[in-house]
Formats: structure tokens, sequence, C-alpha cells
């Protein structure tokens, strides 16, 4: 099961990513990007890891932001990766390099990682509590991991988001609560040291796809979301969790 739904997801994204910045500029946000700049905070001579890099758009950030810093990303997306690092290549990153995985278990030794860097990407992964698990063996002692990923409305407890998502075949698996996602992290051996709330809003082409759910569930449900639809474009505004915690 696992397995299949990886392998899908990496086929649609590498499709997403040969469109060029496609991908980017639907969820580009420079005061986002210096926020997670700033959350991850590292010393130099960290190991950095970007979890789920896709383009790189966090990673080639992070090698740049803290030269001294050795900056690794990873994914499953295999030709993706090999533009990456022609793109490093040309631009002299020598303190960033890209792996690729199965989308299990991650290629590193036991503590080795100083910090985890995730942006838009834990929703997909089908096992999170063991991704998470994961995370905690490869980092050092006292390492930490950053997080960034969409939550729910507050008044979306039905899933709404997560059927919306799903309707393009990209391997949504599914939105977490912080709770859902604290309850998860201290159960692999995080503990909780700060968040920050930011906002994601992009467009899904052919809205007509969608409106069976705004029939199907209450407006006091997705109202929240700040919907609104422009020519074959459907936008929607979506809150942020921005979590850092430690391995303890």
């Amino acid at each position: 099961m696992n397995s299949c739904h990886i392998e899908d997801t990496r086929t649609n994204f590498e499709e997403s990513f040969k469109e060029g910045n496609f991908y980017n500029k639907q969820t580009a946000d420079s005061n986002h990007l210096e926020l997670l700049l700033e959350l991850a905070a590292p010393k130099p001579n960290n190991v950095i890891l970007d979890l789920g890099t896709g383009s790189g758009y966090v990673a080639f950030a992070l090698a740049a932001q803290y030269p001294d810093c050795r900056v690794i990303g990873l994914d499953i997306v295999t030709e993706t990766l090999k533009r990456n690092r022609q793109k490093a290549a040309q631009q002299s990153n020598h303190n960033l390099s890209f792996v690729s995985y199965d989308g299990t278990r991650y290629p590193f030794e036991d503590k080795s990682v100083d910090i985890i860097v995730t942006r838009y990407a834990l929703h997909h992964f089908p096992d999170i509590a063991d991704s998470f698990h994961e995370a905690y063996r490869v980092l050092k002692n006292n390492g930490k991991i950053v997080i960034a990923d969409p939550t729910p409305n507050k008044n979306d407890t039905v899933g709404f988001i997560d059927e919306y998502m799903k309707i393009k075949p990209d391997g949504h698996i599914k939105f977490y609560s912080f709770g859902e996602l604290n309850e998860i992290l201290g159960m692999a051996g995080f503990q909780y040291q700060c968040d920050q709330v930011s906002q994601i809003r992009f467009p899904r082409k052919n809205p007509t796809a969608y409106q069976y759910l705004f029939e199907k569930y209450d407006p006091a449900v997705w109202g929240g979301y700040n919907i609104t639809i422009v020519d074959d474009e459907i936008w929607i505004t979506e809150n942020v969790l921005n979590l850092v915690y430690q391995k303890v």
C-alpha cells in the first residue's frame, strides 16, 4: 500500500516539477521562507536536512544563507534531484547536495544530522509516525525539527480540506491539527519548543471539479478557507503550522 502510494506521488510530482517553476510559483513566499530560516537558526558546521526538498526551494536558500553549514535535500523525485544537482553545480553551491530515498527510511547514520527542515511535505507521507521516528533516529541529541505544513480550518472537523486536496492525484493523505502533530511527535520522543501560524493561498485549475464539495458540505465548514473562483482557477487560503520540536 505504502509503496504504491509513494510511487504515485513520485510520478505526479516529477510531472509538476517538469513544468519549470510552476510549483514554486504556487507555493513561493519570501516572508515564509525567511521565517523557516530563522526557525532553523543553525550553528556553524551544522548538518541540515531538507526533508521533502522537491525542487530545492528551501535547500538552496539554506545553503546560501548558511555557507558554513552542510545542507542535504532529501526526496523521492529522482529526476528533479538531478536537475537540482546541476543547478547547485552551476551556482557553485559546494555545501549543498541532494539525495534520493525510498520514501520510508532516511539513508543516514544514527545521530548524524543537527537540524531537519520540512516544508509542505508531511501531508504526503503514508506513515507520518514512522517518518518522525526516522527523524528522531538521524538527529543528534538535542537536534531539532522545523515543520511547516497546512492545517485544517478550526471549523473543518469533517475532512473537507482533505477531500478537496485529493481531487488532484498528487499523493495527498492528510493535513494534521496541532494537537495531532503534537501527540505524534511526542510519542516519537520530541519536545515542543515553539510555533507560529502563517497562511498559504494557492490556485487549482478547473473549479467545476470541486463544485460538488461546496454542495456536500455546510458553508460553515469551508467558508473559513476564503475560497474564490477567478476565471478557470479556484483559490483557497489555508493556515500553516510552523513548528519547532527538539529531540530529547
